[in-house]
């Protein structure tokens, strides 16, 4: 799915627009119990409570693509014959009447989700009137196809504090009451998959508040399908084949030419308006090492870490790669961050024998917030 396609979803969560009639799901202890099972319908519930609960499901579709929203491709063996994608199937073409199936599917994600607190399993289904768009890229009022998909989220819920409280009409102090409180998403999915404004089997969306997880162990049992590498893991991965296999030739300058071709590639991906997720391929990231001055020995060693790690055809996101808001030197005793487009300020020296990085520095230098001048010798 592209940001465009996820946006045109998450605008359903809204009262008027939403086909969403009953939730469904279960309430389960930091232990693994179900201590409740719902299925409420949402047409008597009051409008106040209506707007949050579309709000929580809709946090489900937030965050950046190839970061916080994973693409799941469903093997085909899967969609073919698979119980995993026919138990999907059960649950969304029921909409959520099929008791037998929600029992088991929310089994699956108790036995692979693991919390520090108690929470819901909450299931929403949806029937979008795909409407119809032209040559210029408006809607029209006719529905070209249905697509109906499930919407799954794992909840925390907390116990709120005590609080004081002023009691108006006593005049006088007291502790407010305590309460359980389902809070933003940790985790979840849509399904099937919204690819080119249609329904898609064959994908799904996995929606993780967390960078560094995704959710393995819940992508297996529920999709049967690979899981992609966590956004925070490919950054961790890539800086680190980057330093093994350039060893002595990775220096500052090759890092900071190196963060600064992906850097513009996601500025100028931003700037196009485009709405498919930028990615790169291993010859495009061969061309910014060769562009940063590394020799073809050196960027043949990179393509065999790269190969082991990622996988020879492997696509990633830049964004994923590098912190496209600051460069960040860091040594055992001190932290620099330095904003992009001032990374010219820093450099590397060897003085008397002993390295040094130096920063370029002019006016309005503080120490903990206290002007200081840099002499002259």
């Amino acid at each position: 799915m592209n940001q465009k396609e996820v946006s045109e979803i998450r605008r359903r969560f809204r009262a008027d627009r939403s086909n969403i009639t009953k939730v469904a799901g279960v309430y389960v202890s930091d232990t693994g119990e179900i201590l409740a099972r719902f299925s409420q319908s949402v047409g008597l519930m009051l409008e106040d409570e209506k707007e949050k609960l579309l709000g929580v499901l809709k946090r489900t579709l937030s965050g950046g693509l190839g970061k916080n929203l994973l693409d799941l491709s469903i093997p085909t063996q899967e969609v073919a014959q698979g119980d995993k994608h026919k138990l999907l199937m059960k649950l969304r073409d029921s909409q959520l009447e099929d008791q037998e199936a929600l029992e088991q599917f929310c089994q699956k994600i108790i036995e692979t989700v693991t919390m520090e607190t108690n929470y819901v399993i909450l299931l929403a289904c949806d029937n979008y009137d795909v409407p119809h768009k032209g040559r210029d890229a408006l809607e029209g009022g006719e529905s070209d196809q249905v697509y109906r998909y499930l919407l799954t989220c794992v909840c925390p819920v907390k116990l709120t504090k005590s609080n004081l409280s002023f009691q108006v009409k006593e005049g006088e102090f007291h502790n407010s009451k305590t309460d359980w409180v389902v809070g933003a998403p940790e985790l979840g999915f849509l399904f099937p998959a919204f690819d080119s404004r249609a329904t898609n089997l064959y994908g799904a969306l996995l929606y993780s508040r967390s960078i560094a997880d995704n959710h393995e162990d819940l992508i297996q049992a529920v999709f049967g399908a690979e899981p992609p590498m966590a956004a925070a893991a490919q950054r961790e991965t890539f800086q680190s084949i980057l330093g093994s296999s350039l060893e002595h030739a990775c220096s500052l300058e090759v890092v900071k030419s190196v963060h600064a071709q992906l850097r513009d590639m996601i500025e100028e991906h931003k700037q196009s308006g485009e709405k498919e997720q930028l990615v790169i391929s291993k010859p495009e990231v061969n061309h910014v090492l060769k562009t940063s001055g590394l020799s073809e020995a050196q960027v043949a060693a990179f393509d065999a870490d790269f190969d082991e790690t990622f996988g020879a055809h492997a696509d990633l996101n830049p964004g994923n790669l590098v912190d496209a808001q600051r460069l960040e030197i860091l040594t055992p005793d001190v932290k620099i961050h330095v904003t992009p487009d001032k990374q010219d300020l820093i450099e590397t020296r060897v003085l008397g024998g002993a390295k040094y990085i130096l920063i370029r520095a002019e006016e309005g230098v503080e120490v903990n917030g206290v002007p200081v001048e840099i002499q002259l010798p």
